[in-house]
């Protein structure tokens, strides 16, 4: 077994932490502390939702529109679901946004809008599972908690240099975490984690010579730090087909529908596209059209998903005023940036009115 000079000491890296943190919009700073600021528990779990397989710069601009509307859980309870599915596109896995609606509105009529402050009684939330318990718990209550994201994942893996391929090697590896969270400041050491492997501990090329657990980390002793977390294979992604029909009328207006509230894009907006889904391809042609049309081929998209990619057939058509349908609505052009659309369907869009998505003064 491979020894270090030392063994990993929590307070070397809250040390670090107090001088090297990132400054974010939902984060009590060190400074701020001592200044007797405390974090708010809505803005904490709002943001850990958000970031979720999302990205920090990706995220401040979401977190500061929500906060922007709505200021408290409370108003978050309070807001019609369809405004709050508007303002989370764009962000991705959209059960999230439904399950932060289910989790406000619980928190606003269970809890008397204040949040439980431990792990059990975070994790009984709509939507609120142990990461996001225990990072909740650690960052806003001071609790001991186990926090592990990915960040925490590659640090934890080489510190110990643990083989076990991921996902098989989160059990132990959550193990040492648990060991190494102080009792003191641990959502600081959160926190901390999270930072040193977003900024020295990185996937390629870690800046091991700044790291304060450099005297300690069996990987580095290896000399193979970039080796940890050890994955398993990952499967090549299945490829689906699909159709999408964007259909225009004299109005400026295009033709919307809802999609059904559960499964994939639950209750986002769409074009009207064929049944195509993760494990099967939808039809291609004009034959799965809407409505009749003349329905002009309008080329290709793709999309990527978490479990496949997908290639959607676009077709567009100019229909005639006043062609009214049952199950969607007409939507002018210039207010599209205002609905539900996922990524996916903006691509379709784009890609049968390239300057959809262009304001006026552009």
């Amino acid at each position: 077994m491979t020894k270090t000079s030392q063994s990993p000491s929590a307070a070397s890296l809250l040390a670090w932490y107090d001088r090297h943190h990132r400054d974010l919009p939902w984060r009590v700073s060190p400074p701020m502390a001592a200044r007797g600021v405390t974090p708010d528990p809505y803005h904490i779990w709002l943001s850990e939702v958000m970031l979720q397989q999302t990205t920090v710069p990706a995220v401040k601009a979401y977190f500061a529109k929500f906060l922007e509307r709505w200021p408290t859980v409370g108003d978050l309870s309070a807001a019609p679901t369809d405004d709050v599915m508007a303002a989370w596109a764009g962000l991705g896995y959209y059960a999230r946004a439904r399950n932060l609606k289910k989790c406000a509105e619980a928190v606003a009529a269970d809890h008397g809008g204040r949040f439980p402050d431990t792990e059990d009684g975070l994790r009984a939330l709509p939507g609120i599972g142990d990461y996001t318990a225990a990072a909740v718990a650690a960052i806003a209550f001071n609790r001991q908690a186990a926090v592990m994201d990915g960040n925490v994942e590659r640090v934890i893996s080489r510190l110990y240099a643990i083989s076990t391929p991921l996902p098989a090697g989160k059990p132990l590896m959550k193990q040492k975490v648990a060991l190494l969270t102080p009792a003191d400041r641990p959502g600081d050491f959160a926190q901390a984690m999270m930072d040193l492997g977003a900024t020295i501990c990185t996937p390629k090329r870690p800046v091991c010579s700044l790291c304060p657990f450099n005297n300690a980390c069996v990987a580095l002793a290896l000399h193979d730090p970039e080796h940890f977390p050890v994955k398993a294979a990952k499967k090549d992604k299945p490829v689906r087909q699909g159709a999408a029909f964007v259909a225009v009328n004299g109005e400026g207006e295009i033709y919307l529908r809802r999609r059904i509230a559960s499964g994939l894009l639950g209750g986002m907006t769409e074009v009207p596209t064929t049944g195509w889904t993760a494990r099967i391809d939808g039809e291609t042609g004009t034959d799965a059209a809407p409505f009749p049309a003349d329905w002009q081929a309008a080329g290709t998209v793709t999309h990527v998903f978490t479990h496949f990619e997908l290639r959607l057939s676009i077709y567009r058509a100019q229909v005639a005023s006043g062609s009214n349908r049952n199950d969607g609505w007409w939507e002018p052009v210039t207010n599209l940036e205002a609905q539900a659309l996922p990524t996916v369907m903006k691509k379709a869009i784009t890609q049968a009115i390239p300057r959809a998505f262009i304001k006026a003064s552009a």
